[in-house]
C-alpha cells in the first residue's frame, strides 16, 4: 500500500487517464476502426462529454462525490479524470461493440465503474449516496452513448442520429463556449438570444435534416450521405451548416457584447474555407464526379443565391383539382415561377392521395404541411426560410392541425378503386 498521499493521487490520476487511453490505442492498433466505427467513436465521445460535465457539476452540488486534486482542475473537476471518464464511456465502448452486445457491455462498464470509483480515493471522495450518481450517469450518459455508437455503427435510425448530432453541435460549439466565457444570456437577453440562435441556425438544421431525408446520411464526415444533396438549403448555398454556425457566433457576439465569439466566428470561417473545403471537394469530386463539379461551379459556398439552383433535385407537387383551397395554393405557387417544380393534378397520381403531396424522382414523399414547406423551397430564399421553419417538428404539427380545422383535412383526390393503391395519410 502506498502511504504517500501525493504519490497515491498522482498514480490515481495517471492510471485513470492512461488506462482508457492505452486500451483505446490497443484496440485501434489490433484492428483499425472503419469509417462507421470512427463515426461511432466521435458521436459517443461527444455525448459522453456533453453529459458528463453537467453530471459532475450536479454531483458536486448535491454531494454525491467531491474531488481533491491540485492542478489541472476546472470548476472543481480534475480535467484528466473527466477526459478518462469520457474515453471509458464513449470511444472505448464504441470499439468494444465489435465483440460485445450493448446490454452486456453496459453491465460490464457500470460494474467496472462501481469497482474503480472507491479505488480513486483520495482524489475522489464518495458520499453514502454516490451510487445514486452512478445510476444517473449510467442512464443519462453511458446508455445513450452506447446506443448512439451502435446505431451509427449499424447505420440505423439516421433521422434520430441527425437530431442528436445537431444537439451535440449546439452543446459543444455554442453552449459550452458561452459557459466557459461566462457569457450565458440572462434576463431579457435569454428570449432574444433564443430567437437569434433559432433564426441563424435554421438553415443549418434544415441542411442536416436534408442529409438524412434525401442523402440517407449525417453531417459527420465519417457518416456522410450516400447521394449528392442539392435540395433544401443546398440549392441556395454550398456550406449552409458552417454559415449558420458563423451567423450564430456573430449574432451572439453582438447581443452579448463578447469579442471572443468573433474569434470563434473567424476560426470557423478559416476552417470552413480552408481545410474543410479542400477535404470536402476531394471526397465529393471522387464520389460524384461531374455532378459535383457542376454544382460547385453554380452554387457559392458562403453567399446564398436568391433563387434556387435550377439543377437541384426536381420535385412534383400534386394538388387536388376538386378542392378550392388546394387549387388556390397551386395557383399561388405557379404565379411565383417555381424552379425545378412541376405542379400536377392529384388525380393523375397512380395512388389515391389524401393531402397535397410533394414527390421527388427517387420516390421520396411528403404530404400536407410538409409538402407545402417543400414547395416553398422552389420559390426564393425568403420563402425557403419560411418553409424550413414551417417544417420543424412541433411547428409542423400545429400548422397541420390548424389547416385541418380550416378545411384542409384529408380527402381522397378521387374515388378509390380496387386496382389502385391507397397512399398513407401523412400530416
Amino acid at each position: 500500500m502506498i502511504h504517500d498521499p501525493e504519490l497515491h493521487a498522482t498514480l490515481v490520476r495517471g492510471l485513470g487517464l492512461f488506462g482508457p487511453l492505452l486500451a483505446l490505442v490497443a484496440l485501434s492498433a489490433w484492428r483499425p476502426p472503419s469509417r462507421r466505427e470512427t463515426a461511432a467513436m466521435i458521436v459517443s465521445g461527444a455525448w459522453a462529454l456533453v453529459t458528463l460535465l453537467p453530471l459532475n457539476l450536479v454531483a458536486l452540488r448535491l454531494g454525491w462525490w467531491t474531488f481533491h486534486a491540485d492542478g489541472g482542475v476546472w470548476l472543481g473537476m480534475p480535467v484528466d479524470l473527466v477526459v478518462a471518464w469520457v474515453l471509458l464511456w464513449g470511444p472505448l465502448p464504441a470499439l468494444l461493440l465489435r465483440v460485445l452486445p450493448v446490454p452486456l457491455l453496459t453491465a460490464l462498464l457500470v460494474w467496472a465503474d462501481i469497482l474503480l470509483m472507491p479505488l480513486a480515493a483520495p482524489v475522489v471522495d464518495l458520499s453514502r449516496l454516490w451510487l445514486v450518481g452512478e445510476f444517473a450517469g449510467a442512464v443519462v450518459c453511458l446508455i445513450p452513448a452506447l446506443l448512439l455508437a451502435y446505431w451509427t455503427r449499424e447505420g440505423q435510425l439516421v433521422h434520430a442520429r441527425v437530431w442528436v448530432q445537431a444537439g451535440l453541435a449546439f452543446g459543444l460549439m455554442v453552449a459550452l463556449p458561452l459557459f466557459v466565457l461566462g457569457a450565458v444570456p440572462s434576463g431579457p437577453t435569454v428570449f432574444a438570444g433564443a430567437q437569434v440562435v433559432a433564426l441563424a441556425g435554421l438553415p443549418g438544421l434544415a441542411a442536416a435534416r436534408e442529409f438524412a431525408r434525401v442523402g440517407a446520411g449525417t453531417p459527420l464526415p465519417y457518416d456522410p450521405p450516400v447521394r449528392l444533396v442539392t435540395s433544401g438549403p443546398y440549392a441556395y448555398l454550398r456550406n449552409p451548416m458552417q454559415t449558420s454556425m458563423i451567423a450564430v457566433y456573430l449574432a451572439l457576439a453582438a447581443l452579448l457584447g463578447e469579442p471572443a465569439l468573433l474569434l470563434l466566428a473567424l476560426s470557423a470561417l478559416i476552417y470552413g474555407a480552408g481545410f474543410a473545403d479542400w477535404h470536402e471537394d476531394g471526397q465529393l469530386r471522387a464520389a460524384f464526379g461531374r455532378r459535383w463539379t457542376d454544382y460547385r461551379s453554380a452554387v457559392r459556398p458562403w453567399l446564398p443565391r436568391w433563387r434556387p439552383w435550377p439543377g437541384r433535385t426536381p420535385g412534383v407537387l400534386y394538388v387536388a383539382a376538386d378542392c378550392a383551397m388546394c387549387r388556390g395554393l397551386g395557383a399561388w405557387v405557379t404565379a411565383r415561377s417555381p424552379v425545378a417544380l412541376d405542379l400536377r393534378p392529384a388525380a393523375e397520381h397512380t395512388e389515391v392521395l389524401y393531402r397535397v403531396t410533394y414527390e421527388t424522382p427517387d420516390g421520396a414523399r411528403w404530404s400536407g404541411v410538409s409538402a407545402v414547406a417543400r414547395a416553398l423551397e422552389h420559390l426564393h430564399l425568403g420563402w425557403a426560410l419560411a418553409g424550413w421553419a414551417l417544417d420543424v417538428p412541433g411547428v409542423r404539427h400545429f400548422a397541420q392541425v390548424c389547416a385541418d380545422v380550416f378545411g384542409a383535412g384529408p380527402r381522397p383526390s378521387r374515388a378509390p378503386s380496387p386496382d389502385r393503391g391507397r397512399a398513407p395519410a401523412a400530416g
